[in-house]
């Protein structure tokens, strides 16, 4: 069952941070003032917490993070903005990533790994690896038992979606909520793979990784991408018409936001960045898209926009040092949610601001065109 973890801390209802204030008055956030005003952080509790996602009605948000005792890996939690009240979503042990509400429901849909024997002997070696002072370079997991999972309010019972060895995660909904598209690589256990694929599955699983579309109950699972490189960060578009995604190059340090039908038909390439551009997240007007890309730096990643077609040069938004990314505009397009590291160290946390879409319509209009031969 979900549990209640107390109350979260909603910045409305705080008094300000200093580093916030350092932050209003700094050069950087003067370029960010076209678009983003009011900015606060919205998670304070444990380690690091990041992708935000909105409810239909907008009044609660479903994130990650680092804060269960005794587990140092995310889980889920939702909160209401209303009480300020933070309510766990996944079962507390494991391994979890990417949660959506599902619209017309109470369920909530997740990626987690808690059906995993090893779960806790997992959790127990990655607290001893970090106790022992040692430190790594952060790398996502793509834990072949990541499956999907359905959580239902209501009646706090789980349901599984998927059962196929390999990452299944990245899920998210249609605006309908009769379909969920999601990112797996599975193709890379389901066969005989040759002596160079499983040099490439041990150095890098996220290269097999496709799109895949499915009902809302796990049945018709279908593969939608067949190129190679990873292709991941799956959502639909507000009307449902077509599906969003970023696709990397073979090498892993280039990808690019692409739409497609929601039957694997028609895909475009919007962006043309030469950089990681990932991330993206169709703004409720449906008139441009918000995107992270570390174009102006390897590890530092900024927000950008762009319109629907990539004709015109992508604007950036966000102006600070470090990671701003995984942009989830509000339902009603007057907020965004973004994972920053602006408040301090290298962790992220969830960041909230109102978004100004008047300017936004006119810093795209008059954006120069792509350069011939960009597209």
């Amino acid at each position: 069952m979900a549990t209640r973890t107390g109350r979260f801390l909603v910045v409305a209802l705080l008094p300000a941070v200093a580093a916030l204030a350092a932050q209003e008055s700094s050069p950087s956030a003067a370029g960010e003032r076209d678009f983003l005003s009011r900015v606060r952080r919205l998670t304070v509790e444990g380690r690091r917490a990041g992708e935000g996602y909105w409810s239909p009605d907008g009044r609660r948000l479903v994130f990650q993070s680092e804060r269960e005792p005794g587990n140092p890996f995310y889980q889920i939690y939702a909160l209401d903005f209303a009480s300020g009240d933070t309510r766990r979503i996944s079962p507390g042990y494991g391994k979890t990533t990417c949660s959506f509400f599902r619209p017309g429901t109470d369920q909530i849909l997740f990626a987690s790994t808690h059906h995993d024997p090893r779960s806790k002997t997992l959790q127990q070696e990655e607290l001893d690896f970090r106790a022992s002072g040692k430190e790594r370079r952060y790398a996502w997991d793509y834990d072949p038992e990541f499956d999907l999972y359905a959580f239902a309010e209501t009646s706090g019972q789980y349901t599984r979606l998927t059962n196929a060895r390999g990452y299944d995660a990245e899920g998210s909904s249609s605006p309908d909520g009769q379909w969920i598209v999601f990112s797996s690589n599975r193709d890379a256990y389901n066969r005989t793979l040759t002596a160079a694929e499983q040099k490439q599955l041990a150095t890098d699983p996220s290269y097999f990784s496709e799109i895949y579309i499915m009902r809302a109950d796990g049945s018709q699972q279908r593969r939608l991408t067949s190129v190679a490189g990873y292709d991941g960060g799956p959502f639909f578009f507000p009307d449902g018409s077509r599906i969003i995604w970023r696709r990397f190059d073979e090498q892993g340090l280039i990808a690019d936001v692409w739409t497609m039908k929601p039957d694997g038909t028609d895909a475009r390439r919007i962006t043309d960045f030469g950089a990681m551009s990932w991330a993206p997240y169709v703004h409720p007007s449906h008139q441009y898209i918000l995107f992270a890309s570390n174009k102006l730096g390897f590890e530092n990643f900024d927000v950008f926009m762009v319109d629907m077609e990539g004709r015109k040069e992508p604007v950036r938004v966000t102006y600070a040092d470090g990671f701003d990314g995984l942009p989830v505009p509000s339902p009603d397009g007057r907020r965004l949610a973004w994972t920053s590291s602006r408040g301090g160290g290298r962790e992220g946390q969830i960041f909230l601001a109102d978004w100004n879409h008047e300017r936004a319509l006119a810093a795209l209009r008059a954006a120069p065109d792509r350069k011939a031969g960009s597209r």
